[in-house]
């Protein structure tokens, strides 16, 4: 192997582990650039690359207008997005994808933050409505339909009703709050994996 080979392997994230055709999207909800990071409505960001860390790889490659990288889970294929549309526009970013890879919807795994749920709270769900979620409300919208899982990770409730909704979930998290986010996502990676070998029910019975 020269060195070119070996660039081109790093630069694939050691592709030679991969097999088989991409079964299954997985896409952190977020919304791209520096301004937005530590933010509460990057969570499902995090989820998505804590997934990419234990598998040894970095989302390095833009398509489907989103940060991507591929990943063995068991012996399913998956391709880990982070879409760059911005969070209201996130179901474009799903669809290219979805459609490229001729994947059915109950094969798209979301994960994305609730303001319902405490830091280090999570929800695990195999379909349902979008709860007022914009980025939800544009993946429904795309795919035409609600039947797909997802991972709801909590961010905290507004400080009081009369709180922005846009300005909270765009907040930063404390000190404490974000430990507690980081202490959950390895529960959110484990319960991707169980979801995409077709075992949601034990996922949402292990960590809801």
């Amino acid at each position: 192997m020269d060195i070119m080979d070996i660039f081109r392997k790093i630069e694939s994230g050691s592709s030679d582990r991969l097999h088989g055709k991409i079964s299954w999207v997985i896409a952190g909800l977020g919304n791209p650039g520096l301004e937005y990071e530590g933010t509460r409505h990057n969570t499902g960001f995090w989820a998505v690359d804590e997934l990419a860390q234990q598998s040894g790889v970095q989302l390095t490659k833009m398509q489907f207008r989103a940060s991507c990288g591929e990943v063995m889970l068991g012996e399913n294929r998956c391709l880990l997005m982070k879409p760059t549309t911005y969070m209201n526009n996130s179901g474009e970013a799903v669809a290219k994808a979805v459609q490229f890879y001729k994947i059915p919807p109950e094969q798209v795994l979301v994960f994305y933050d609730d303001i319902t749920l405490q830091p280090g709270k999570m929800r695990i769900r195999l379909k349902g409505s979008a709860g007022g979620h914009n980025g939800m409300k544009s993946i429904i919208a795309f795919l035409g339909t609600e039947d797909f899982p997802r991972v709801r990770l909590g961010v905290g409730q507004k400080p009081n009703s009369q709180y922005d909704l846009a300005e909270w979930v765009l907040s930063k998290f404390s000190l404490a709050e974000r430990e507690a986010i980081q202490a959950i996502l390895p529960n959110a990676a484990e319960a991707a994996k169980l979801i995409v070998q077709g075992n949601g029910s034990e996922a949402m019975n292990r960590f809801n």
